[in-house]
């Protein structure tokens, strides 16, 4: 139970709000910030923590109302995810960070990035991030979601995609364990926030796109979300070289699970860059 994983955690109240967290590694230089998508937690980063600790201080931490799914922490968003993040970095006293965000964590990690400026947050790195512009489907799953009376099936649409034709373990009992322990409120929050960031920026790239100062960004990832993202990727990188994208061949949209050494060493690779 999420409970129990997070009692062997560290928490801290900010903002009125209980965030779990842990730190591995002792590494100088910038740490490793690992949040996740929404309705996800710590877990997602279980089989890349320990390589990346070998070179790295890595902190994972849990979003707002992510500790305990049971508790309905309020409603929130990008912003106030924001908020948090940079609060409890200040108060565990980390002057200089690398975000790593999974999947839709990304559009905080921008404005978290935004908001610390390159010499505190000098580059960031995001995995499996969906950048082209919301597709018709795409837009139903996550309206779906959003309604009491439809969210189980369009969460299990989403879940259906997420696996494709993978039988993997892991992220099997990532989505039907892990995932599906948050209820309709955080999903309906979730699929919310994120269908009014792609309204608000248009793609993570224009987003990414919008980020002043510029820094190094990476993409990782092992689903491409349509045909020709490989060649999309590349026409943005060409016309902004701060861009960068590493694909790892996998059948899901979850490659820290299902091929944790490579997205270790793409992650190690990618911040040695700066040393």
């Amino acid at each position: 139970m999420m409970n129990q994983e997070n009692s062997q955690l560290r928490s801290i109240t900010i903002n009125g709000h209980r965030f779990t967290y842990d730190i591995h590694g002792e590494a100088e230089g910038p740490a490793l910030l690992l949040v996740s998508g929404w309705c996800q937690d710590h877990r997602l980063f279980d089989h890349i923590v320990k390589p990346l600790a070998e070179q790295h201080k890595v902190i994972r931490l849990n979003w707002r109302g992510h500790s305990d799914p049971e508790r309905p922490p309020g409603d929130f968003g990008v912003s106030e995810q924001a908020d948090d993040v940079i609060a409890v970095l200040n108060a565990l006293d980390v002057q200089k960070v690398i975000p790593v965000s999974t999947s839709h964590g990304g559009w905080a990690n921008m404005e978290i990035c935004q908001r610390l400026g390159t010499a505190r947050a000098p580059q960031t790195v995001v995995i499996d991030w969906i950048l082209i512009e919301a597709g018709a489907a795409f837009i139903k799953d996550l309206q779906d979601i959003q309604n009491p009376e439809r969210w189980v099936a369009g969460r299990q649409s989403l879940f259906d995609h997420w696996l494709g034709i993978s039988t993997d373990r892991a992220v099997i009992d990532h989505m039907n364990k892990e995932m599906a322990s948050f209820g309709f409120d955080m999903w309906e929050r979730s699929c919310r926030v994120i269908e009014n960031a792609y309204k608000t920026w248009g793609s993570p790239l224009e987003r990414m796109a919008a980020l002043d100062p510029k820094r190094p960004i990476v993409h990782i990832y092992s689903q491409a979300a349509a045909d020709g993202y490989e060649e999309m990727q590349q026409t943005f990188k060409e016309k902004h070289p701060w861009f960068d994208f590493k694909h790892i061949p996998g059948k899901t949209h979850f490659p820290t699970l299902e091929s944790p050494d490579a997205v270790a060493n793409l992650i190690s690779d990618f911040v040695s860059q700066l040393r």
